[in-house]
């Protein structure tokens, strides 16, 4: 199906930027594309002390950085992150044009439990989201490892450690729990906290951590959130918030009566997101995408509607109202289904609309600034 993407320049001020690059597959050269659209609307998506094309001081990442790329591990086919989107952008990092010395993390949390397989998330799905079936993101990885700092994490497999953080010197892969109840959104907050391949050790929260002078670095750690733009069967709209119900621990939050997945439709996830991590970039993955009202978050291949489209911006919230309403609801439409559940304009309590914007408002209210107003929204295609 061929969507017709519409640029847009914002009426208001305090602008959302996205930036839509439709005829893509993912194994092309899309994120390219998306860095140079990005470059020549004043985004530099390297960080650098130079003043050049697609690198400046404004940059998202640094030659010297640890970035984490989260995707959706829960479910194979087209119901996870497409897999040759996650290698172009493994490609595009290595290739800083000031050289990389980094280190890059593929991970998620499939909660040990649900999902394709019925016990969670899988980093080496025997079928997946990619060109060729039988890539995954294990596979993807493990191409560029043989030379570079790449690994996987899935944080399934500590998801009901609890730990203590590494400042208190608990060295134990596993999650670290809050346990104060947020009552905005009855979330209990919690997050991962693991020693990679290579000796880093990384906490979603504060960063690096370095023993030796007991201290965190929080800027060196850059999330790149990629989900799959789908539906969901009970929260209507999977993307850049939903997604974030890969970091917490259902297991632990559930174990002290406040489970994580419960709290979504009270804006849960934007209680996670901004008490924890809020990524540098979200990338929306709509190469396949599941436009059957709630029908996901599985989505087996005949299930999904190839549209070739991935979108970018550091705003969840904006890319999170304008996808739905710009992909995913006019592909529901085409296809004649009812798109109450997928629209963002939607505000009936508990469905999309209404938990995306209670998820904006813990962002907000963390200094965030994030919007789902059409007249702040300026969306740059190519």
């Amino acid at each position: 199906m061929k969507l017709s993407i519409e640029p847009r320049k914002a009426s208001a001020e305090d602008v959302a930027e996205i930036y839509a690059i439709t005829g893509t597959n993912g194994a092309d050269n899309g994120i390219d594309r998306l860095i140079d659209l990005m470059a020549n609307n004043g985004q530099a998506f390297y960080r650098s002390t130079k003043e050049m094309i697609a690198q400046g001081p404004g940059g998202f990442i640094g030659t010297n950085d640890v970035v984490l790329i989260k995707v959706n591990s829960q479910w194979g086919e087209r119901g996870g992150t497409n897999n040759d989107l996650v290698s172009s952008i493994i490609r595009v990092i290595l290739d800083h044009p000031e050289g990389w010395t980094g280190e890059i993390i593929v991970a998620d949390n499939g909660q040990a439990q649900y999902g394709g397989a019925g016990k969670g998330g899988s980093l080496d799905w025997p079928m997946n989201n990619a060109l060729q079936k039988t890539l995954s993101a294990q596979k993807v990885v493990d191409m560029y490892a043989t030379k570079n700092k790449v690994s996987t994490c899935l944080w399934d497999e500590f998801t009901s450690n609890l730990v203590q953080e590494f400042a208190e010197g608990d060295n134990e892969d596993g999650y670290v729990v809050n346990t104060n109840v947020i009552p905005s959104t009855g979330t209990i907050v919690s997050y991962p906290k693991f020693t990679t391949p290579y000796g880093t050790q990384v906490s979603f929260k504060y960063g690096i951590y370095t023993p030796e002078i007991d201290d965190y670095d929080v800027d060196k750690l850059k999330v790149i959130n990629v989900p799959v733009l789908k539906s969901h069967m009970i929260y209507g709209v999977t993307a850049a918030i939903k997604h974030y119900m890969g970091v917490p621990s259902d297991k632990l939050t559930a174990g002290l009566g406040y489970r994580a997945h419960r709290t979504v439709g009270d804006g849960g996830m934007g209680t996670v997101m901004a008490q924890t991590r809020v990524p540098v970039l979200n990338i929306i993955d709509a190469i396949h995408i599941n436009a059957i009202p709630k029908d996901g978050p599985k989505t087996p291949y005949d299930h999904a509607t190839e549209v070739n489209i991935i979108a970018a911006s550091t705003d969840p919230v904006a890319i999170d109202y304008w996808a739905s309403k710009n992909i995913l609801c006019v592909a529901c439409a085409e296809n004649g289904d009812e798109l109450s559940t997928l629209d963002p304009d939607n505000t009936t309590e508990k469905d999309f609309g209404y938990w995306l914007r209670a998820s904006m408002e813990e962002l907000n209210a963390a200094g965030w600034g994030f919007t789902l107003d059409p007249s702040r929204i300026t969306v740059h295609v190519d």
